[in-house]
C-alpha cells in the first residue's frame, strides 16, 4: 500500500492560471461552505479534445430507430460485447437477435461489477462511485473521466430543446450541484471544455456552513448559469432566500412532482428540466410536455420495454425500461433492466417514454425532529454486505427494514440506524427470502416525506 499524495496537478491535469484563480475563488470566498472533499476532472489534453468531439456528435445526432425495429448499430455492439466483456463472453456465441439475449439487472452488476468491464479498458484511469437506485441493490459502478465529462453533452442537448445554449466561460460559474444531506460529498472543480468555468458541489444542510445565511449569499455570489439537484435539495433551495437567477434548473435522480416544478419555475423564473438519469447509463431522457413524456437523449442507447419474462411488449404497452448501449465505455449494457416503468411511443419518429414511473423522492423524520435524505440511509448502511434492502417509515415514525435473508447480523444494523435517527428510534428488522424483483427501496407514510 502506498500513501500517494494527490495534488491539483493530478486532479486537474490541464489547469491554467485562470483555472487556479477560479478554484481559489470557490474555496476561499467569505461565504463558502466547508468543503468536505477533493475531486477534479482528471482530464488530459487528449481527453478534453475527445470530449469536445463527442459533444459535437451528441448535439448533431438523430436519436431513435424505426418503430418495431432495432437500431442499425445494435448488432455490431452486441457482438463486440460478447467478444470483449467477461460476463457476456461466458454466455457463448451471440444469438442472431438482440431480443434473444437474457436480460440483466442491478443484482447482476452488484454481484461482481468487474465482470462487466471490457477487456480493452485500462484499469489505470478507472474511477468508481457507489449508488443505491430504485431496487435496493447497493452498487459500485465503473467509469472514466471522459465519461463523467460527457454528461454535459447530453445536458446541452436537453437544454437546446428548450432554446437554451450554455454560454458560461472563463471567470464564470457554469454549474452548481446541490445536495441536502447530513453527510454529502462536496468539492470544487473547473470545466476545461467551457474555458475552465467553475463547478461546485455544495450541501445545503446547515452543518456544512459556518452560518446558515451563507447558503444564499454564496449562491448569489457564484451566480451559476445552471443549478442541478434532486427534488429534496431543490425543496430546500426554495427555503433559503437566494436571489440567484440561473438560466435553468436540472432535476435528476428522483421523480420531480408537477407542484415542485411549478414552484421552482415561479420562484427562479427559468425553465426546470426533469431529467431521467441513471448512474448506470447517464442522462437517458428529458421531460417535454409538448411531446407528452420523456424524450430520449442518447443516440447510441436503445430502449426496450419488456414484461416480467424479458419479452418485448407491444408498442404502447407499459413495461420495464430496458437499455442496450450507452456512452460509458467502461460499462456497456446489453438488455439492462432499470427497475423503472413506462410505455414507449413515437412522436414524429422520436421515441418518447410516456408515464415514466421512476424513483420517488423520500425523506425520513428523525427523533430530533429534522428530515434526512434517503441517501443518508444508503450511506449509513453502505458498510454492511447487504445484497438488497428496503426501508419504510410508518406515520408514527417507526422504521421497518427488510433485508435479504443472507444477512443476519441485525445488532450492528440496529445500532447504525439508531445513531442516524436519534435515541429512542424504533427499528424493526425483518428478513425475506426473495424480494420478488422490482421493489421501491424507500417509502414513508409520514406527512411531508415527499417534497
Amino acid at each position: 500500500m502506498t500513501n500517494e499524495i494527490v495534488t491539483d496537478a493530478d486532479r486537474y491535469p490541464t489547469l491554467t492560471d485562470a483555472g487556479r484563480t477560479m478554484l481559489r475563488f470557490l474555496r476561499e470566498h467569505a461565504h463558502a461552505p466547508i468543503y468536505r472533499n477533493e475531486s477534479g476532472n482528471r482530464l488530459t489534453a487528449a481527453d478534453v479534445e475527445r470530449v469536445r468531439i463527442f459533444e459535437g456528435e451528441v448535439l448533431a445526432a438523430d436519436v431513435g430507430w424505426v418503430a418495431g425495429d432495432e437500431p442499425s448499430w445494435s448488432q455490431e455492439f452486441m457482438e463486440r460485447c460478447y467478444a470483449d466483456v467477461p460476463f457476456y463472453r461466458r454466455l457463448g456465441a451471440p444469438p442472431p437477435r438482440l431480443r434473444d439475449i437474457p436480460t440483466i439487472s442491478r443484482a447482476d452488476l452488484a454481484l461482481d461489477i468487474a465482470q462487466f468491464v471490457p477487456d480493452h479498458v485500462s484499469v489505470d484511469r478507472l474511477i468508481n462511485f457507489r449508488t443505491s437506485g430504485t431496487t435496493g441493490h447497493p452498487l459500485l459502478l465503473a467509469s472514466h473521466p471522459v465519461v463523467a465529462a460527457s454528461y454535459l453533452s447530453f445536458h446541452k442537448r436537453a437544454l437546446r430543446r428548450f432554446g437554451i445554449e450554455l454560454r458560461h466561460g472563463q471567470g464564470q460559474i457554469g454549474v452548481v450541484l446541490l445536495g441536502h444531506q447530513r453527510e454529502c460529498f462536496t468539492y470544487v472543480s473547473v470545466t476545461p471544455t467551457m474555458g475552465e468555468s467553475g463547478l461546485a458541489k455544495i450541501n445545503l444542510h446547515e452543518r456544512d456552513w459556518r452560518d446558515a445565511d451563507d447558503r444564499a449569499k454564496y449562491l448569489d455570489a457564484l451566480a451559476p448559469e445552471v443549478i442541478a439537484g434532486d427534488p429534496i435539495s431543490f425543496d430546500e433551495l426554495l427555503r433559503i432566500g437566494a436571489s440567484v437567477r440561473p438560466r435553468a434548473l436540472l432535476s435528476t435522480s428522483m421523480a420531480l412532482s408537477v407542484v415542485l416544478r411549478k414552484s421552482l419555475e415561479e420562484y427562479f423564473g427559468c425553465v426546470v428540466l426533469d431529467l431521467y438519469s441513471l448512474n448506470e447509463a447517464g442522462p437517458v431522457a428529458v421531460f417535454d410536455e409538448r411531446a407528452g413524456g420523456h424524450v430520449l437523449l442518447q443516440h447510441r442507447l436503445f430502449v426496450e420495454l419488456v414484461d416480467g419474462e424479458g419479452a418485448r411488449v407491444a408498442p404502447g404497452e407499459r413495461g420495464e425500461i430496458t437499455l442496450t448501449g450507452g456512452f460509458n465505455f467502461c460499462l456497456p449494457l446489453l438488455r439492462y433492466r432499470t427497475g423503472d416503468f413506462a410505455s414507449l411511443r413515437f412522436d414524429s419518429g422520436e421515441p418518447v417514454l410516456v408515464g415514466l414511473s421512476g424513483r420517488p423522492p423520500v425523506r425520513f423524520r428523525t427523533m430530533r425532529g429534522d428530515w434526512i435524505n434517503n441517501i443518508e440511509v444508503t450511506h449509513a448502511l453502505r458498510h454492511f454486505p447487504l445484497a438488497q434492502f428496503v426501508l419504510h417509515q410508518a406515520v408514527d415514525g417507526a422504521l421497518r427494514l427488510r433485508l435479504a435473508e443472507s444477512y443476519r447480523d441485525d445488532a450492528d444494523v440496529h445500532e447504525v440506524l439508531r445513531t442516524l435517527f436519534g435515541a429512542g428510534q424504533i427499528v424493526q428488522i425483518d428478513h425475506v427470502r426473495d424480494f420478488g424483483g422490482k421493489v421501491v427501496q424507500y417509502t414513508s407514510d409520514v406527512p411531508g416525506a415527499q417534497p
